[in-house]
């Protein structure tokens, strides 16, 4: 397989893990609220902030080094206008992750009381803004010359 092949390859899956996983999160923190079960909710809270956030996380940082060595190895400017906009939403998807965990990490501790209806609203403004960017991103990535 020719290298850099494999390095799209190397760059997509991350990319893909990426989406995969910030649904799946969503969708299991839905459900763990629809139930009703606080224990639950907890235990699921605590596991996302621990241990997912910082994994996806992880795959986003890697996407940056691998898209630059396909950008280098092809042999495109880095001034192109898909890669300049991709990095500015790149950095709002970053913001918009650091505000995530801290609403989730704000919704875990208000779990002992009345957890407010704002607090809910914000997780899932910042969990929608956060896959809207992804998708811009992807959308950008996928508008390049080929």
């Amino acid at each position: 397989m020719e290298p850099y092949q494999l390095l799209k390859i190397a760059h997509s899956l991350p990319a893909a893990l990426l989406l995969l996983g910030v649904l799946a999160h969503a969708f299991m923190l839905w459900k763990a609220n629809k139930g009703g079960d606080a224990a639950v909710l907890a235990r699921k809270l605590r596991v996302t902030r621990l241990y997912s956030l910082p994994a996806l996380g992880m795959l986003a940082l890697s996407l940056p080094v691998s898209g630059w060595w396909l950008v280098h190895g092809a042999g495109w400017p880095l001034g192109q206008l898909w890669l300049l906009l991709s990095a500015i939403l790149f950095a709002l998807l970053v913001l918009a992750g650091l505000l995530l965990h801290g609403r989730l990490g704000a919704w875990q501790a208000a779990l002992g009381g009345a957890v407010p209806l704002t607090l809910l609203r914000f997780v899932c403004a910042y969990g929608a803004l956060l896959l809207v960017l992804l998708l811009a991103i992807f959308a950008l990535m996928g508008a390049k010359p080929a």
